[in-house]
């Protein structure tokens, strides 16, 4: 059971190694909680027939989860499902050969054979990861969001993005996320196609057993986008009750039109073009279902710009 916490407790005010403590407090009463090295730690809650993998980091935990526990845990707890989550302090791309040595056990145990269904999820670096390790797991559902497929500098010294990281070898076991994929029941890779730098890197995931899901406009912190549209949490757990699918992100992904943030970045990338007319339909489109003022306001500007050009919006539909 998840341990309960004071609520004069100011979590945010552990320091990292009274939050490491607690980390490993819970982790023993759910299962087990282990240091792989000096940078990986993994936490496993032992509850149901179903397992979620994450890859997450100590900074996102600590940052963005109320409990501060990871996020897989807190998701696959309130199901009864177990999880498992490898945690990297720092950018690692979770490339340790402690890491790989937990993985290599893991095989050697028929760990995830003792489960009916396996789900692997990571973001960016952690999706690097998620796909890479789904090869201990075959049969496994993968979801990761615009995840690099390697950072080996003689497959994608395009990348300039992460430079620190060449000296890493990528071209050892569980390196190129890709391949590693093979054997995994479903792939879905997540991604904007207008950023060039995540659309190169999902290319080369084209794979007959990886889905592509290409999410224009989410912009460069895709993941993040992902999170804030509240879109992580269904799709782990349609993941994890079999029903993931293009479709069901699709209908999923419909919330954006719903998100402020998400109407005022396709605002912009019709502005950008210098697309007037589809600017004005946006503006409309959000100033009416959203009661947004400033889509309103951006709205009659607008039609001020078209009338000049003899140009008027078409009747609008019911919403």
């Amino acid at each position: 059971m998840q341990a309960e916490t004071d609520s004069s407790t100011d979590l945010a005010a552990l320091s990292p190694a009274e939050w490491a403590t607690r980390l490993e407090d819970v982790g023993e009463e759910a299962g087990y909680f282990e240091n792989l090295g000096k940078r990986h730690s993994v936490f496993f809650s032992d509850q149901g027939p179903v397992l979620l993998v994450t890859f997450e980091t100590v900074a996102d935990i600590r940052a963005r989860q109320p409990d501060q526990l990871p996020l897989g845990y807190g998701i696959a707890l309130a199901r009864g499902w177990s999880s498992l989550t490898v945690i990297a302090d720092g950018d690692t791309w979770f490339r340790d050969r402690a890491v790989y040595g937990y993985f290599d056990r893991l095989v050697d145990d028929a760990f995830f054979e003792d489960f009916d269904r396996v789900v692997f999820f990571g973001a960016g670096m952690a999706g690097y990861a998620a796909s890479a390790y789904a090869v201990a797991a075959p049969g496994a559902t993968v979801i990761a969001l615009a995840p690099q497929a390697t950072l080996d500098p003689r497959i994608a010294g395009w990348d300039h993005r992460f430079v620190q990281m060449r000296r890493t070898s990528f071209s050892d076991r569980y390196g190129f996320a890709p391949d590693m994929l093979e054997g995994a029941g479903e792939a879905f890779v997540v991604y904007d196609p207008l950023e060039a730098m995540d659309a190169m890197h999902a290319a080369l995931f084209r794979r007959p057993w990886v889905t592509a899901l290409p999410c224009p406009t989410l912009g460069a912190n895709l993941p993040a986008m992902i999170a804030m549209l509240g879109l992580v949490e269904p799709m782990l757990v349609a993941a994890c009750e079999g029903r993931f699918s293009a479709a069901a992100f699709w209908r999923l992904y419909r919330q954006r039109r719903n998100s402020l943030r998400y109407m005022r970045l396709l605002l912009a990338r019709t502005d950008a073009a210098g697309r007037p007319f589809l600017s004005a339909l946006v503006a409309r489109n959000a100033a009416r279902r959203l009661r947004a003022p400033r889509f309103a306001n951006r709205l009659a500007q607008l039609q001020a710009v078209l009338a000049d050009k003899g140009i008027t919006l078409p009747p609008e539909r019911p919403l």
